[in-house]
């Protein structure tokens, strides 16, 4: 017999948010600087949560897909702005190639676990379309970001063998392949290691959810597995768009690097 979800009272939650007490005294300890940056960081997160649970509420009570959709395109806006400001990347440059790259992955992964995996009547059900892109989203981020920073990074430090493949007779695409498959490494080597000792060392987040939730560990397992191929799969295919678009604006005709960070202002 499966058991309901047990709720928090905001007693509880109160004395749960009292273990950030054990970090905060090692960050204050070894003074790390870190300590009015986490508490900062933790209260945005408190309210932060409070608001979209409010909005999700009210989402799952309309169930208008131009809302749900219009709610998608915010969280790709912010995400982009997101990468920008963590890759210190020139907006000219990179906002619109990863807005597309995150929209077109988002909607084609997103949408065939949805219509063709769950084989759901409302694809725009706000309980699972709101949810799966978010994950999405989540980690098509985080792993733009590394690979973003790797491939600029790769570039703007090792110009000379970019050139000299270039002079050697290699196309643009050619040359700029040894620094992709370096961010493609960087970026991915973490989340593969994730899935290979996946359940064996590690439950998932969401496969607790679930099981918490009262599902049972049959439907959490099938769940997490199709959660991991989906996140891997549109991680994937948004940083190749937003690569491919991202070079037409990083280099001249000619293939030359074109100053693509912001400069930073000097301080007086």
């Amino acid at each position: 017999m499966s058991m309901g979800t047990i709720d928090i009272s905001y007693f509880s939650l109160g004395i749960g948010l009292l273990l950030l007490l054990i970090p905060l005294f090692y960050l204050w300890k070894f003074k790390t600087g870190l300590v009015r940056t986490t508490l900062i960081g933790t209260a945005r997160m408190i309210v932060q949560l409070f608001l979209i649970g409010i909005y999700l509420k009210y989402l799952f009570l309309w169930e208008n897909p131009w809302i749900n959709f219009l709610w998608v395109i915010i969280m790709i806006l912010v995400a982009s702005q997101t990468a920008l400001s963590r890759t210190q990347l020139k907006k000219r440059v990179l906002f619109i190639p990863i807005s597309v790259g995150f929209l077109c992955s988002v909607v084609c992964v997103g949408m065939y676990f949805i219509a063709i995996v769950l084989r759901l009547e409302n694809v725009f059900s706000a309980q699972y379309f709101i949810p799966i892109f978010g994950i999405l989203m989540g980690n098509m981020l985080s792993s733009n970001v590394i690979a973003l920073n790797t491939y600029y990074s790769g570039l703007k430090r090792e110009q000379q063998t970019y050139y000299y493949l270039l002079g050697n007779g290699a196309t643009r695409s050619e040359a700029q392949a040894p620094f992709i498959r370096q961010a493609i490494i960087k970026a991915f080597s973490p989340l593969i290691a994730n899935i290979a000792v996946m359940g064996l060392v590690a439950l998932p987040g969401t496969m607790i959810g679930q099981i918490l939730g009262g599902s049972s560990p049959n439907v959490a397992i099938k769940y997490q597995m199709m959660i991991m191929v989906i996140t891997f799969t549109a991680s994937m295919l948004s940083l190749m768009i937003t690569i491919s678009l991202a070079s037409r604006r990083s280099f001249d005709a000619y293939g030359k690097l074109l100053p693509v960070w912001v400069e930073k202002t000097p301080a007086f």
